[in-house]
């Protein structure tokens, strides 16, 4: 039988071994998804402590639902390995690791790399690789393509089918999970594009969009995050204009929404964070430059975006010298760590470069952050106050909202009769601003 009928054979009768490789944000909810549906799933990674916990049925990721993790991993639908010499088992293999920037921001693949390594070495006729990890226009083809074909000596195309489906996941999102998130595929062939296409739509519940090719997939998911990139670019850029104008940027955003069609708000902030706004347009701009091109729009973004968490300190040291303190000695809370609201992940946080920018001006720092009680920066762990009460808040000089989570209590920061410099408008409800000042 011909590798296309077969694999469309597995799937509709559930017997395809799915596979997936790194069990992070992306990975685990993934592999749970898949092993819902019915599918025998097996999760690769090289962290022994994430293995042992989805074994043990324990959940670490808040996009996943715990009990559905303990029931999976109970019934034998769901288990996780470091030995990726079970790959050989697998029909089909997602691979979903990191892809973050080296120090000179340019793209460290190696991880990509690594996976693919590991995974041709156990490659067999018939099975099904994608890569889900957001990188730039053509990994697939100039990366791990070649990879494949020459670590297991098939043939893509005739023997393996190789694709690129972009991972979509927006932690703490209430509506939009991996299950129910639109979802794009290129591959390498009209065949693998199918087959790939009929694994999604046997586990996810969103539309499946099939694209000409893996690039066209790259680029389309580099296209969405740039998009955010850029006009969050724009309106910091534009509330550093408003600030020295003495108008209120957030009043500004608030009357252009109204307007029916035609704009999008997006906000102002102490800079970027996530695993994917701050660092996609980094790929494609390393990418342009082998075509001779220079993406002017999108650099000009990336710099003021990037320098954000230092106007904040700007900003808040001119606060501090209105009121007859130094910033060199003072003493100052961040509210907030996590990257985005109401959620744990800090990665590529702005409130971490806030933090090292204060730092670095003399200032004492310390956080809150009921969603993050620690986190790890640059080799060193940092612990939050157990509490945002009036009595702790009183022990600093300044408090900086970097991070909107709801239900905090920010009016203990008043009582406590500290100024507040707001960088995401939270406490836009407070009747006396007399002691707040926004971004």
């Amino acid at each position: 039988m011909a590798i296309k009928e077969d694999l469309i054979a597995k799937i509709q009768d559930r017997t395809l071994v799915m596979g997936v490789c790194g069990l992070g944000y992306v990975g685990l909810p993934l592999a749970v998804d898949k092993a819902k549906h019915g599918f025998q799933t097996i999760g690769f990674d090289v962290q022994q402590e994430k293995v042992d916990m989805v074994n043990a049925g324990h959940n670490y990721i808040g996009d996943v639902v715990d009990a559905d993790l303990a029931e999976l991993v109970r019934a034998g639908r769901l288990r996780a390995t470091s030995d990726f010499g079970f790959v050989r088992g697998v029909d089909f293999i997602a691979i979903c690791v990191p892809t973050p920037l080296d120090k000179h921001q340019q793209p460290d693949i190696r991880y990509v790399r690594d996976s693919v390594i590991a995974i041709a070495e156990n490659l067999r006729r018939g099975m099904i690789v994608v890569l889900e990890s957001t990188t730039y226009p053509g990994t697939t083809e100039e990366l791990v393509k070649p990879l494949l074909e020459e670590g297991s000596g098939l043939k893509c195309g005739e023997d393996f089918y190789l694709g690129f489906s972009p991972e979509r996941v927006d932690p703490g999102n209430l509506v939009y999970k991996t299950s129910n998130t639109p979802k794009v595929v290129g591959a390498v062939g009209e065949d693998a594009a199918e087959v790939i296409a009929m694994v999604y739509r046997a586990i996810l519940d969103g539309e499946i969009h099939t694209v000409s090719s893996p690039a066209v997939a790259e680029m389309e998911k580099i296209l969405e995050n740039t998009y955010r990139n850029v006009n969050i670019g724009l309106v910091n850029e534009l509330a550093m204009l408003c600030h020295k104008m003495g108008i209120n940027i957030w009043e500004v955003i608030d009357a252009a929404k109204t307007k029916p069609y035609g704009f999008q708000a997006f906000y102002p902030g102490p800079g970027l964070g996530g695993h994917c706004i701050p660092l996609d347009p980094y790929y494609l701009s390393w990418k342009a430059r082998e075509y001779g091109f220079h993406t002017s729009m999108i650099e000009s973004s990336m710099m003021i975006n990037d320098r954000m968490p230092e106007y904040t300190v700007e900003r808040a040291g001119k606060l501090l010298n209105r009121l007859k303190k130094p910033l060199n000695g003072a003493r100052v809370l961040l509210l907030g760590v996590a990257y985005k609201q109401d959620i744990a992940d800090y990665r590529e946080s702005p409130a971490l470069r806030v933090m090292e920018e204060f730092r670095r001006s003399g200032a004492e720092t310390a956080y809150y952050d009921p969603f993050v009680p620690r986190c790890r920066y640059q080799g060193q762990w940092y612990a939050s106050l157990p509490e945002l009460t009036p009595e702790a808040a009183g022990a600093f000089d300044l408090a900086v909202v970097t991070t909107a989570h709801s239900g905090v209590d920010y009016g203990a920061v008043l009582r406590a009769g500290v100024p507040v410099f707001d960088c995401k408008n939270v406490m836009k409800d407070f009747q006396d601003r007399t002691n707040i000042e926004v971004l």
